[in-house]
């Protein structure tokens, strides 16, 4: 049986979100509705449009160039089974996954028994973005996000080290 999960959209090739060449999939709905959001249109959690795990990965496989996936929002971590699933079988093709969230490491790490599939999408992250957007901390010079609030963290190292480790 194919996973489905609720997205805004795709791009099929980036260099702005994430390191290398990657396919960015847009989480539909978020709760976290930060004032500036980037993304607004994704907040409502009946817009968008259902996919299937398999026809997004097929849009991967067919791109030999690609480094990774990037999953973004949205929240990601409203659809954190689905988005697991194609974290995990994205890895399977050699691909690396970069997630953006509003909430902190700290808080996943502390609540993830609470919610579904929060830890399995956080164990196929490589790399995470984390904390919400603050347009009062807004800086278009960072790389990858979009306030200084934000961070990038390793997330292997993290769990291995069992603190935080930024990326530069």
């Amino acid at each position: 049986m194919d996973v489905n999960i609720r997205i805004a959209g795709i791009i099929n090739e980036s260099i702005v979100d994430g390191p290398g060449i990657r396919m960015v999939v847009f989480a539909q709905g978020c709760r976290h509705k930060c004032p500036g959001c980037h993304n607004p249109e994704t907040h409502s959690f009946d817009g968008g449009k259902l996919v299937a795990v398999s026809s997004i990965l097929e849009q991967a496989k067919s791109n030999p160039l690609l480094d990774g996936i990037t999953i973004s929002g949205g929240e990601p971590f409203e659809q954190a089974e689905s988005f697991a699933v194609l974290a995990k079988e994205a890895k399977n093709l050699g691909l690396n996954i970069m997630t953006y969230t509003g909430y902190t490491y700290e808080y996943i790490v502390k609540n993830s028994s609470k919610h579904r599939g929060w830890e399995e999408l956080l164990d196929e992250t490589d790399i995470l973005v984390d904390g919400r957007f603050e347009i009062e901390k807004r800086n278009l010079l960072l790389k990858f996000r979009g306030s200084e609030n934000q961070r990038i963290i390793d997330v292997k190292r993290s769990k291995a080290e069992n603190r935080v480790v930024e990326i530069d």
